[in-house]
């Protein structure tokens, strides 16, 4: 799915059928991606990976709403090819 929207993302996460979904760039080697696991205990596990900025964090939410809206948030701060830099400047 290209670009998916928060929505999309929720319904992935909460689709019964999905035990895990993962959202990177559709690249040969992604740089970059993200995952979603549902614990048996409940709520899902959350990775997030990013060699270019040394990143590695793994946290755990219950709530399907933050976990859609914060991968949302995460994907939108990422650099993809073709897509115009953003400028912000100082007023």
């Amino acid at each position: 799915m290209d670009d998916p929207s928060e929505d999309a993302l929720f319904m992935l996460i909460s689709d019964p059928d999905n035990t895990f979904v993962v959202v990177q760039p559709d690249e040969d080697d992604p740089v970059w991606f993200a995952s979603v696991a549902v614990l048996d205990e409940g709520g899902h596990e959350i990775v997030r990976r990013d060699t270019t900025r040394d990143e590695h964090e793994v946290t755990t939410t219950t709530g399907l709403n933050d976990t859609a809206r914060g991968l949302t948030v995460r994907m939108a701060a990422r650099d993809f090819p073709g897509r115009p830099n953003r400028q912000v400047s100082a007023f």
